[in-house]
């Protein structure tokens, strides 16, 4: 009887709205729409915190029409989306600079498949996403997602999040900063390349029987090699202060 007791409309679409925001979670956010873990995992897991944070849950919903409940399924959407993206921005530099990378030691066609996108990225790239979900495995990032998530729930009503102009323009402003981070992870690897590339060509100037493609480019290989090596653990601490720095804008601009 008290089971029947908490069964009506407005707790219904209370639940369905919860569960709506933290599918968008395990579909938006890093780690969480990890593609190797089964989607059945992901329905499980969403399920168990519906049930966990449904106390604190609050709904923004006075007319319970079918309109007005398509709405604010939609609006749960776009708050996982937007706040994923934010999230995902720092994982895309690091793309970025993977890219970068592969390209100056000549591993651009040697691509995997990236689980986090479900599309092909270079090996470089590949390798400093799976290293950088380590990283925050191991500062404890997917416990401040939780814990994101079950703030949110008292500072935005479920059905009530609408995207403002402040929202979009930082936003726009992470994404153009994205590319420059980017490029400053790979500068010390692309510095590098351009100065070696200029001892290259010297040395064929002076020495033409010098064979680029059998010794420049093993070399190019071995030395950028050695600057990822010298320079990773500070990318991965770069990593960590960006990703860190995000959750304060994200609780302001929700």
């Amino acid at each position: 009887m008290e089971f029947l007791h908490l069964i009506n409309s407005e707790k219904v679409i209370l639940i369905l709205l919860l569960f709506t925001r933290l599918s968008a979670m395990m579909a938006f956010f890093p780690f969480y729409s990890y593609g190797s873990i089964p989607v059945s995992i992901k329905a499980v897991f969403a399920i168990f915190l519906t049930v966990f944070l449904y106390p604190q849950a609050t709904m923004h919903i006075e007319n319970l029409d079918i309109a007005t409940i398509f709405l604010a399924v939609m609006s749960e959407l776009l708050f996982g989306f937007i706040a994923g993206l934010m999230l995902q921005i720092v994982f895309g530099a690091l793309g970025i600079a993977g890219e970068q990378i592969s390209f100056i030691m000549g591993f651009s066609m040697a691509s995997t498949i990236d689980p986090m996108n479900g599309v092909n990225s270079p090996i470089i790239g590949r390798f400093l996403t799976l290293l950088a979900i380590l990283i925050l495995l191991a500062f404890n990032g997917h416990y401040l997602i939780l814990m994101f998530i079950s703030s949110s729930l008292s500072k935005v009503a479920l059905g009530g999040f609408y995207p403002t102009a402040s929202m979009w323009s930082y936003i726009s402003h992470s994404i153009s900063n994205m590319f420059a981070l980017g490029f400053v992870i790979s500068f010390p690897i692309v510095a590098l390349s351009m100065l070696s590339d200029a001892i290259f060509g010297m040395l064929m100037k002076t020495m033409p029987q010098f064979n680029l493609l059998v010794v420049g480019f093993p070399i190019k290989i071995a030395i950028s090699f050695i600057v990822i090596s010298a320079i990773l653990g500070s990318i991965m601490y770069l990593f960590k202060k960006e990703f860190l720095s995000i959750f304060p804008h994200l609780m302001a601009l929700f």
